[in-house]
């Protein structure tokens, strides 16, 4: 794509972002294409991390301080913070653990001692079709809460997942995972969930948090807390995980 040549000739300090009204041929996880119609707010950021810092040694958490900056875009604005969007694991954004509204995919490359990280982010803001946009959470909370929230539009939250990534970002570089974790805690969708392990017909586990480096930690009946990821192979990321050895 023409941001991830023109990242290279910019100055380090200048920062790079690409917006789309309307995309076509989207790239999604595993090379799927992913189509976003009018009313999504679709952007590609660029971010260079310094190899020798804390998130630059962590580099893999970059997709959950994005996927933290989307849902707070919204959640944090006053007035907004009941508006039920929320995080799945690894990189998804939900209403409740219902409903995808969009996703996160991020690339990497290392050169010399410098991360240059391509970030796309894609969510459903002003569109009801296929499924449910973030107007449509506002429409239905204020119909169940009697609250005249305005509808909002996707540049104003692109603008405000950058900002809200960048603050996230600096945070992580001087506290680490700590320093982000119960904000992204308090947005995600997991809590007191389930899932199997190896196979269908797997040993179930207990979802306990992420690791430090951004992996589902899970608490299997009558044994420790361990750090697992998906097989590689499921459409939904959270079925047969599996556990590194």
């Amino acid at each position: 794509p023409l941001i991830g040549r023109l990242m290279f000739e910019l100055p380090e300090e200048m920062g790079l972002i690409a917006i789309a009204v309307q995309q076509t041929q989207g790239q999604g996880r595993g090379g799927n294409v992913w189509l976003s119609p009018v009313g999504c707010a679709i952007s590609t950021l660029h971010v260079a991390i310094p190899l020798h810092s804390n998130l630059g040694q962590r580099i893999s958490f970059i997709q959950h301080l994005v996927s933290l900056a989307v849902v707070e875009s919204v959640r944090s604005i006053p007035g907004y913070e009941d508006i039920d969007l929320r995080l799945k694991w690894p990189n998804d954004i939900y209403y409740r653990d219902l409903m995808k509204l969009g996703g996160i995919l991020v690339k990497s490359t290392l050169i010399e001692t410098t991360f240059h990280i391509l970030i796309g982010f894609g969510f459903n803001v002003d569109n009801s079709n296929p499924t449910i946009c973030v107007n449509d959470l506002i429409t239905k909370f204020n119909k169940e809460e009697g609250t005249k929230l305005k509808a909002l539009t996707p540049d104003c939250l692109i603008a405000r997942t950058v900002t809200v990534l960048e603050r996230l970002i600096d945070i992580f570089q001087e506290k680490g995972p700590n320093g982000v974790l119960p904000r992204y805690y308090k947005y995600w969708a997991h809590s007191g969930k389930q899932v199997r392990l190896y196979n269908e017909e797997g040993p179930m586990a207990w979802i306990v948090g992420i690791d430090d480096y951004g992996f589902l930690q899970v608490h299997e009946e009558g044994k420790g807390v361990e750090s697992v990821h998906p097989d590689g192979n499921s459409f939904d990321m959270l079925r047969n995980l599996v556990i590194p050895k």
